[in-house]
């Protein structure tokens, strides 16, 4: 996926109300941007980090700039968790998840289950395949990667849905987008939120499929490259 052309470098003062953003231009201008991520950003935004912000304009948005990128040292972090189903789908469509390949229509946003609308929808005759796609950007040690950042009832919810997916014949998945360059494995957070760790050993008992995929991260494109290992 490419990122808004050209991103403005800044630094992070605070992130408040949780999707505000103070951010210290290089002309010492301090702008309040929009922050698209619902997490708590934890391990993201301590020690004013380097940050990158999109500007648009559009004259109706009350705040022109978006906060997309996080510098934590040598790591890159994508801010706008929004965009990971947009780049689930583009890795998809263009055949680098060879778990996901193999179909011949997909749709985003379908409603499904109690209420809720499943990310992406891949369909074959006779077939489908539900996946619902998470964005990790919780790196707790050097190597490991971890989802929730936050107690998310969403989430388990989720996963219960997905389970009831596979009951009834189809393919349920819930995908892990790594949108951190940091880290080579990928566990649920148990100590944020053990109840999204239980659920998600026992959707797996149960047949659903979890698949962990890493992004690399710059200033112009995200894009998933690899598979990381789950270790439930």
């Amino acid at each position: 996926m490419k990122l808004p052309h050209p991103l403005i470098q800044g630094r992070l003062i605070k992130r408040y109300k949780r999707f505000l953003a103070d951010v210290e231009l290089p002309d010492g201008r301090v702008v309040t941007a929009h922050c698209p991520n619902s997490g708590s950003m934890r391990n993201l935004i301590d020690n004013h980090p380097k940050v990158y912000l999109s500007q648009s304009d559009n004259p109706k948005r009350k705040l022109p700039y978006t906060l997309e990128l996080i510098r934590r040292g040598e790591h890159m972090v994508v801010a706008h968790s929004v965009k990971a189903n947009a780049i689930v789908q583009e890795a998809i469509t263009q055949g680098r998840i060879p778990e996901l390949t193999g179909y011949t229509h997909l749709r985003s946003e379908v409603p499904y289950g109690t209420g809720s609308r499943i990310d992406l929808l891949l369909e074959y005759p006779k077939q489908k395949c539900y996946v619902e796609v998470k964005s990790v950007t919780l790196l707790e040690t050097p190597e490991m990667l971890q989802f929730p950042d936050a107690v998310t009832t969403r989430g388990q919810k989720h996963l219960e849905e997905l389970m009831q997916v596979v009951r009834s014949g189809d393919r349920g998945v819930i995908f892990f987008a790594a949108l951190h360059t940091g880290g080579v494995r990928f566990s649920p957070a148990d100590g944020i939120d053990p109840k999204y760790g239980k659920l998600l050993r026992e959707a797996v008992r149960c047949g659903v499929e979890a698949y962990c995929y890493q992004a690399a991260v710059t200033t112009e494109s995200v894009e998933l490259v690899r598979p990381i290992p789950i270790e439930l």
